[in-house]
C-alpha cells in the first residue's frame, strides 16, 4: 500500500484531474497507474513529473524500445520493483523479447559489479577514456 494512499480519479482535485486526463489521453488508456495516484498527494510534483516523463520518453534520437530498456536497467539497479514491472511491460510492447530482457539483466548485473569494484579499488581513469 502506498504510504499516503492513492488518489482515485473520483476523489481528485480539478488540478489533479487535468493531469490524469492528459495521462490517459497521451497513453490512450482509460486508467491512471498507481504511481501517478500515489504522487497525486502533491499536485505540483505530479504535474512536474508527468511533464518531464512526457518530454524524456517522447520520440527522439533514441527509439521507444531503447528508452524503455534503459528505464528497466536503471530501475533494476535502483531496485524499484514498480518501475521494473511497468517499464518491462512497456518495453515488451515496444518489441523487447525474453532473450533481450535476459541479456539486458546480464549487462546490468555486470555493470553493477564492475562499478563497485572500480569504486572500491578507486581506479584512476585511463588517459584514453578522458574526454
Amino acid at each position: 500500500m502506498a504510504t499516503l494512499g492513492l488518489i482515485e480519479y473520483a476523489d481528485a482535485s480539478a488540478e489533479v484531474r487535468v493531469v490524469y486526463d492528459d495521462i490517459m489521453a497521451t497513453r490512450k488508456t482509460d486508467r491512471v497507474n498507481n504511481f501517478w495516484k500515489a504522487i497525486a498527494r502533491d499536485p505540483v510534483t505530479l504535474r512536474r513529473t508527468w511533464e518531464s516523463i512526457k518530454q524524456v520518453m517522447a520520440p527522439g534520437a533514441l527509439d521507444a524500445l531503447t528508452k524503455e530498456m534503459i528505464y528497466v536497467a536503471v530501475s533494476a539497479s535502483n531496485q524499484c520493483g514498480y518501475c521494473i514491472a511497468s517499464h518491462t511491460v512497456a518495453a515488451i510492447k515496444a518489441g523487447m523479447t525474453d532473450t533481450m530482457f535476459a541479456e539486458l539483466m546480464a549487462v546490468v548485473g555486470m555493470a553493477n559489479e564492475t562499478n563497485r569494484l572500480s569504486s572500491g579499488y578507486q581506479v584512476e581513469i585511463d588517459e584514453q577514456f578522458k574526454t
